[in-house]
């Protein structure tokens, strides 16, 4: 039995409440109201809603080129990077990658994992001494699925990706697609396929939000590789008012995984609140992957992100909730719980 005690930001709403969280044997057994000394600020640990982890071997590598020369499969420079990088030094740069987010607070993440099943088994390999649990969603041939939790598909304009969306459905697995990154033209046909995710949606208008809305589904924004990449903004606001909307860092070439930067760029470049951002880089993510985390409530997994409520960054915040959004850094994080 442990309690973690504190400022507790409970449920889907984050209600600030003065007291402990009760943990037992990896669930939150309790949240209690009680007097507490302590003046930490204890959150919901993060879910990353997407990530390319295979990018720690060129870190910052693509910064200044276009999205194509940057990403864009078969031959942008990330692909050319992976395919030349040794797989011990992939594996090592994948797992020094997660151990940085482990140790900010992110308790899983929905990585895009190129190269089929080696790259997937490269991943499980990067995962196995660290605690983030990753949510992979492979690629190429369908039979990634034997290691992978998931389909990530690039885009509908770079492939016809109908096989691998029946076998997601015979598998009963999520089948996931970028789209609506570099324009709007791949967006119906990525929706045609029938996703459980979509990733990006820059581009997206009143007709393709519609069929998200009707469709219900979830979309994962990445805002500060769209602001590297010079694509555009995705209209947050209005994908909220739609769906189920996640935070994610995208490229590891591209940006640190600090869901404390994503979030607080996200608050400040959009017209949304602190606590929809961060429900963004946790519930939401959480859902989506089917994980039973990013939430403190009785009976959750207990995934506890436990901030420095006198550091003195964080020292005089009047709003724990913004604290943890727009002021919160690495050095703040005391620890966390998972």
């Amino acid at each position: 039995m442990e309690e973690v005690s504190g400022t507790v930001l409970v449920g889907e709403s984050f209600d600030p409440v003065r007291g402990r969280v009760v943990v037992d044997e990896g669930r939150i057994e309790a949240v209690e109201e009680t007097e507490t000394d302590s003046s930490a600020i204890v959150a919901p640990a993060f879910v990353n809603a997407h990530t390319h982890l295979g990018d720690s071997v060129a870190k910052d590598a693509a910064v200044g080129l276009s999205l194509d020369e940057a990403v864009a499969p078969p031959d942008s420079l990330k692909h050319r990077r992976l395919a030349a990088a040794d797989r011990d030094a992939l594996v090592s740069a994948m797992r020094r990658t997660l151990r940085l987010m482990a140790r900010t607070g992110t308790v899983s993440c929905l990585d895009f994992r190129e190269s089929g099943l080696d790259g997937a088994r490269a991943l499980r390999d990067a995962a196995e001494s660290v605690d983030v649990d990753p949510f992979i969603f492979g690629s190429d041939d369908p039979a990634v699925l034997d290691v992978a939790d998931g389909y990530g598909a690039s885009g509908a304009n770079d492939d016809d990706f109908a096989a691998e969306r029946a076998t997601c459905e015979e598998r009963d697995v999520p089948f996931a697609i970028h789209a609506g990154e570099p324009d709007a033209t791949d967006i119906h046909p990525a929706l045609d396929l029938d996703p459980d995710l979509l990733v990006h949606m820059v581009h997206a208008e009143e007709d393709h939000l519609e069929r998200v809305a009707e469709a219900s589904v979830p979309v994962a924004v990445c805002p500060r590789a769209n602001a590297v990449l010079d694509v555009g903004k995705a209209p947050i606001r209005e994908l909220l008012d739609h769906t189920t909307v996640a935070l994610g860092t995208d490229n590891v070439m591209l940006n640190p995984p600090s869901m404390f930067r994503e979030m607080a760029d996200a608050e400040r470049r959009f017209d949304v609140t602190a606590e929809e951002v961060l429900r963004m880089a946790t519930a939401a993510g959480a859902e989506i992957a089917g994980l039973d985390c990013g939430v403190i409530e009785p009976g959750r997994r207990a995934a506890l992100l436990v901030l420095d409520g006198d550091s003195d960054n964080l020292a005089g915040s009047v709003d724990p909730v913004r604290a943890v959004v727009r002021r919160a850094t690495a050095l703040d994080v005391e620890r966390v719980v998972v």
